[in-house]
């Protein structure tokens, strides 16, 4: 049995050779002729074989054993890399994740049938069975038995080798073990002895070993070293190779051996090359990272958080008083902790190029369920967003490109008819715009049905009919609970479930959704991120007696509303910033506010969407480090507020929504007109 923690470090190491592999098997989809990507997909099946092996996984050592075995014919050539080979290398792929994560749902037939379906892939299109394997190890002596062939097996481990535990005496005794060798040490990276590191390996072997065994054995020799040790195994021709004699088993002496000469420098296990330097820099970044739970990360995040808290009560109180070295500390404590805070937030961050790698695969298979040929775009993988937000981004962005497909790309003979080429294009791009990250799905299909979704609309109740609406508010309509245009309901999409979980996950992160089409030409999504949910800068207001922040990335500019100008606007709630009308909401009025107003009040002018608004607050405090803490149970209704904070003296102020503060203002507004045409 497995022990548990190691269990779990199989499943971590696992799930990245899992994601490289389906990335592997995707570009080979496109380019069946690119040797480094078998290469790359047999690396990584035949490191978690062996892991597998070690941490007690035999089933799925068992399983990947047969996957590698079929996908050894597309390596030497026996096979081409065939989208039939790639489909149902997916699918194996598929149920060794299966293993992994769920081994009581894995279906020991189903695993048969895969391997079955591999081995008919690989089978049929391959030469007979004589020709599959390497010319020399097919010969055999006269008297029938098999002859030992001669290899040159040249093999240096990273510097770090022995911290992490690597015993090379254990696999010169392996080597020994499949046959007659003889081994000599490499010295020539042997630095000068004040140079050395007292747990540094810098010795190289090279072995001559004669044996019956395949080269996949000797492979297995160096199984846990994968992707770290430069290593060769050659073969030497017929006509080279001496035999075995007296237990010797090799033509040469090799105690003489020079090192390799440049042109046949010794290759590392991933197919590069590389010198000594480079080895030292790839040995060092292997050194220096470090694999961490993500709970730990979380549990970091909120100790901060409670450190910018108390920091900032160590300001307010430092500023009443008039000791300076207090005020010294205090300043140098802020800087420390503003410092932390960056530095946390930055290990936080994920490329979210991690997310639309995922992505691949479902326009694979998508293309095949609606026989659709779709071609996936992405721009921006490096755009990094924080982890939690990368999380919860899978969901809606899997429905975003699912309609995509589905819905707004043509079929091949539409859009021959609409002069397009045959295959229908989906991009992904992510992209930095100030405090934000804006996320884009865009298609080349037939763009949005404005009458088709205005009629749905009013069917359901939701437009009055004939009314007038902007596109950008009727296409909102599509994220409402059961609207969907669709004429028919298929297995995929058309049963008006989805896009309203869409905008609830978008908005649950404090972000918007934009849309924008055009007809025959395509449609554009676009989500609008915060960068990160655990700490922002906001601007700290007061209305009233109450205490508010507004998102520092959503602020464009502050006004002063005088009283002439605030008497002037009572019933138009307009006020003109450098010749723009700019529509403002009266907090005081959204938020039944008692206390009377301040003399002179201001306006934050914020962003909303395509937007300018004004938000009419009594007072301005300043900028302010917001630690988010979620509402409760009990307040998850309340739109207008997406979380609170703790302020320097303790008390609590709400953290302002911007986006349903547009809407309620609106809302308000528009009831407030309706009260007065009827006291007309």
């Amino acid at each position: 049995m497995a022990n548990p923690d190691c269990g779990e470090t199989f499943r971590a190491e696992a799930q990245d050779l899992l994601d490289r592999l389906e990335q592997a098997l995707l570009d080979l989809d496109q380019r069946p002729d690119d040797r480094e990507l078998i290469h790359c997909a047999f690396r990584a099946l035949h490191t978690i074989k062996g892991s597998g092996a070690m941490f007690g996984f035999e089933h799925v050592a068992a399983f990947t054993h047969g996957f590698e075995t079929a996908f050894d014919r597309v390596r030497n050539g026996s096979a081409p890399a065939s989208r039939e080979l790639v489909a149902v290398a997916l699918a194996a792929k598929d149920h060794i994740r299966t293993l992994i994560d769920r081994p009581e749902q894995a279906d020991a037939a189903a695993g048969e049938a895969i391997l079955a379906d591999l081995a008919q892939v690989v089978g049929g299109a391959t030469a007979p069975a004589e020709t599959a394997v390497e010319p020399a190890a097919a010969e055999t002596r006269d008297d029938g038995e098999d002859a030992p062939a001669v290899w040159d097996v040249h093999f240096r481990l990273p510097q770090h080798a022995f911290v992490n535990g690597t015993n090379p005496l254990l696999m010169l005794d392996e080597l020994r073990a499949l046959g007659a060798c003889k081994v000599a040490a490499l010295i020539d990276a042997v630095p000068a002895l004040e140079e050395m590191q007292p747990d540094g390996c810098y010795l190289g072997w090279r072995v001559e070993l004669a044996t019956s065994a395949p080269r996949q054995a000797i492979e297995d020799v160096f199984v846990f070293v994968d992707g770290e040790a430069e290593l060769t195994i050659e073969q030497r021709k017929t006509a080279e190779a001496a035999p075995a004699t007296g237990g010797v088993g090799c033509a040469s002496p090799v105690a003489q051996a020079e090192p390799a000469p440049a042109a046949a420098a010794p290759r590392s296990s991933s197919g590069d090359r590389r010198d000594g330097a480079g080895r030292r820099e790839a040995d060092k970044a292997q050194a220096t990272s470090l694999r961490v739970p993500a709970e730990r990360l979380d549990e970091l995040m909120d100790r901060v958080g409670e450190l910018v808290i108390a920091q900032a009560r160590l300001s307010q109180l430092t500023a009443a008083g008039a000791d300076l070295q207090i005020k010294s500390v205090a300043e140098e404590i802020e800087r420390l902790a503003s410092a932390l805070r960056d530095t946390t937030m930055g290990i936080r961050m994920v490329p979210i190029g991690s997310l639309f790698g995922r992505f691949r695969r479902l326009v694979h298979d998508l293309s095949r369920d609606l026989g659709k040929e779709i071609d996936l775009a992405m721009e921006g993988e490096d755009t990094e967003l924080d982890k939690t937000m990368i999380e919860r981004l899978a969901d809606p962005l899997v429905h975003l490109i699912r309609n995509a497909a589905d819905h707004g790309l043509e079929t091949a003979a539409e859009r021959a008819a609409a002069g397009k080429p045959a295959e229908g294009r989906v991009r992904l791009v992510a992209r930095h715009a100030g405090a934000e990250v804006l996320v884009t799905i865009a298609d080349d299909g037939r763009g949005l049905d404005r009458d088709r979704i205005r009629a749905k609309a009013e069917e359901q109740g939701l437009l009055a009919a004939g009314a007038t609406v902007a596109d950008a508010d009727l296409f909102q309509f599509l994220f409402q609970a059961g609207f969907s245009t669709a004429r028919e309901v298929s297995s995929l999409s058309g049963r008006g479930v989805g896009m309203d979980v869409v905008k609830r996950t978008i908005e649950s992160l404090r972000g918007t959704i934009d849309i924008a089409t055009q007809a025959g030409a395509g449609t554009e999504v676009t989500l609008r991120l915060p960068l990160t949910l655990a700490i922002i800068d906001g601007l700290l207001v007061r209305i009233g007696a109450g205490r508010y922040v507004i998102p520092l990335s959503a602020v464009e500019e502050c006004v002063e509303l005088s009283g002439d100008e605030d008497a002037r606007s009572q019933h138009r709630s307009f006020m003109n910033i450098r010749g723009e009308l700019v529509p403002f909401i009266r907090l005081r009025e959204l938020f039944a506010t008692k206390a009377p107003p301040d003399p002179y009040q201001k306006v934050v002018i914020v962003a909303a969407g395509e937007m300018r608004v004004g938000l009419v607050v009594d007072q301005i405090i300043g900028s302010h480090q917001t630690v988010i803490k979620s509402l409760s149970r009990l307040q998850a209704e309340v739109e207008t507020f997406s979380g609170a904070t703790i302020l320097g003296d303790g008390t609590v102020a709400l953290i302002l929504d911007v986006a349903h503060l547009v809407e309620a203002g609106q809302a308000l507004e528009s009831r407030a007109k309706s009260s007065r045409k009827e006291a007309a």
